[in-house]
């Protein structure tokens, strides 16, 4: 059985307008997350399958998606892939009660930007949806940043390299500007996580080696060009440097 406490909280002001995907084949549950949602602020649809969810993904915008891996006639996996092939600029975020590590990678792999593990407390919930909508909306800092054949523009949020566009997930976006705001300097996992996902998060890192690997497959289709790669400092984190370069 599912467990769910319900704690008071309450978002306002941005995220208003903001339109979240609810899928929930719980009816239980999918009501306390659809009332709660709505009661916070957010324009919510919730869908009970994973075709209703790939026909909301395909019929218009969807700032945030909440996706449930055990729906009754479609894998999971797969319809957190679908929905992040049609829309790439979307929050995902896994809420689920498998809990191997094995399906955590493949839940991220697919292209969810977190995993949360039933049962999980309302309040909790809604403030990991509040940071990843804050940072995903965020312009500020540095107008562009440039490291060898690699733009990144923060403003748009558009990476290139050697003026060909290169398309990221929302978090593989700001991953890569946080390593790319300390160029060959040591950043920590801890304020990586921080930084990219949340102060206060509770959650597996392994998230952030997936995203990491992500980035760096996407990087790794110009050769010839001096693109910056990410380094892994064994037990440490991560520092992002041209090849060659002296530290």
């Amino acid at each position: 059985m599912v467990t769910w406490a319900v704690g008071a909280a309450t978002l306002t002001g941005m995220e208003g307008a903001t339109r979240v995907l609810l899928v929930e084949d719980d009816r239980t549950i999918g009501d306390v997350l659809r009332s709660t949602l709505s009661e916070s602020g957010y324009d919510v649809r919730w869908e009970t399958s994973g075709s209703g969810a790939l026909d909301a993904a395909g019929s218009g915008p969807v700032d945030l998606a909440l996706l449930d891996l055990g729906l009754p006639d479609l894998d999971g996996v797969d319809v957190c892939r679908r929905v992040r092939a049609m829309r790439p600029e979307a929050i995902i975020v896994i809420l689920t009660a498998r809990t191997s590590e094995m399906d955590v990678v493949l839940g991220l792999e697919a292209g969810a930007d977190d995993y949360l593990t039933k049962p999980v407390r309302i309040a909790e919930l809604l403030a990991r949806v509040r940071a990843h909508l804050r940072r995903s909306g965020q312009t500020g800092g540095a107008p562009s940043l440039e490291i060898g054949d690699l733009g990144i523009d923060v403003g748009s949020r558009r990476v290139t390299v050697a003026g060909t566009e290169v398309a990221l997930r929302t978090k593989e976006f700001d991953l890569l500007a946080r390593l790319a705001r300390e160029p060959d300097a040591a950043v920590s996992r801890d304020v990586l996580m921080a930084d990219v996902w949340d102060e206060h998060w509770h959650g597996p890192t392994k998230t952030l080696d997936v995203h990491v690997a992500a980035v760096r497959k996407r990087l790794s289709g110009f050769p010839g060009r001096r693109v910056p790669v990410i380094t892994t400092l064994r037990g440490y984190g991560f520092r992002l440097e041209l090849p060659g370069t002296e530290t």
